[in-house]
């Protein structure tokens, strides 16, 4: 990385430099997409995807309950209207039955969100798309590299977003996104918003409003050192969960995630749900172990969106993930005795609970 960033600073070249170009080049090809923008975040990557395929006020887009803000911000930064379904109990995806039952006349677009590193069952959400006209926008932000039937997360929809913030599968050394697709003319218009509205070539130029979100050279030349080690830090993820897996299996107070059997989780996170969150938490603290909280307010109760979304509820999975999720530790290169540590810590959660609890 420092070769990389020595590179750059001899080229001068700090914004649109050669890295930007070859690093969109690279990870097109890495996904198996044509096209390949470098953006400034995930969350404009979205934005400018729902944007660049007409959706704007009066438009609404579907969107999960349980995932990220930028999610919906995207929409809400395109004055269109998110609406929120429940997600799925064994996976928290969004499913196809809400989506169906969400989709109105003014429905224009569907944001899959491939959670916690697992891909959405897209099949389903793609063939009730075609038929109804609807725009599929992925947001791959946890899933690089994840798989759904032999394809990539993010070269299904439309479109696929993702993010490169430093805790990402793959990430920059600050923030930074890019949108992936087939579509020549979506690309060229997403390259063109992303720079103020100038084509490659004519500076100076704004044939379109545009707005200041490109990838910067020096995170696209380490996100290029990066990418050849990605399968390899994705494969010692899918380690580390088979091992929690194994352990944490039958412990009561303890529910696992399903594990799709179509496609290739990359868990970003490994989330669980528990049922004392809070006596968990105080474990895990006492052992010196951290741990993370995702997402314990829901889209659908969240005041930024009150008044500019819709809510398609009850949200009865949703509220209990924001209640009881907790994501122990995962990352390249976790250690057996880690995880055991972390497990150990939950059992003793598990041994205090009163004889004959019953499982979560």
């Amino acid at each position: 990385m420092r070769a990389a960033i020595e590179r750059v600073l001899d080229d001068c070249g700090f914004a649109q430099g050669r890295d930007l170009e070859e690093f969109e080049n690279e990870f097109a090809t890495y996904l198996g997409s044509a096209h390949c923008v470098g953006t400034s975040s995930g969350t404009a990557a979205l934005k400018l995807a729902l944007e660049a395929l007409g959706i704007g006020a009066g438009d609404e887009v579907i969107v999960p309950a349980n995932t990220f803000a930028a999610t919906a911000l995207a929409v809400t930064a395109n004055n269109a209207t998110p609406v929120f379904v429940d997600v799925e109990g064994d996976t928290l995806l969004l499913g196809i039955d809400a989506v169906v039952a969400a989709t109105t006349a003014r429905t224009k677009a569907i944001m899959p969100v491939h959670l916690f590193g697992q891909v959405v069952d897209m099949d389903p959400i793609m063939r009730f798309a075609r038929e109804r006209g609807l725009f599929v926008v992925e947001d791959a932000a946890q899933a690089h590299g994840a798989e759904y039937l032999g394809a990539k997360a993010g070269t299904i929809g439309h479109a696929g977003c993702f993010s490169f913030y430093p805790t990402k599968n793959i990430g920059a050394l600050g923030d930074g996104g890019a949108l992936v697709t087939n579509d020549v003319e979506l690309a060229r218009l997403v390259r063109t918003k992303r720079w103020l509205g100038q084509e490659k070539g004519s500076r100076y130029r704004h044939d379109i409003v545009g707005e200041n979100s490109v990838l910067d050279t020096l995170h696209a030349a380490v996100l290029r050192v990066k990418l050849p080690h990605l399968n390899v830090w994705n494969d010692e993820r899918r380690s580390a969960a088979a091992m929690y897996r194994k352990l944490l299996d039958g412990v009561p107070g303890i529910r696992l995630l399903a594990e799709r059997g179509d496609g290739r989780h990359v868990y970003h996170l490994f989330a669980v749900l528990v049922a004392e969150r809070e006596t968990a938490e105080a474990s895990l603290r006492e052992a010196g172990i951290g741990y993370g909280i995702h997402y314990p307010i829901p889209l659908h109760r969240q005041a930024a969106f009150s008044g500019r979304s819709k809510a398609l509820g009850p949200f009865p999975v949703a509220d209990n993930a924001a209640s009881s999720l907790l994501s122990l530790p995962m990352f390249p290169g976790i250690t057996h005795d880690e995880i055991v540590d972390t497990v150990g810590a939950l059992r003793r959660v598990s041994s205090r609970r009163a004889v004959g609890a019953t499982h979560f």
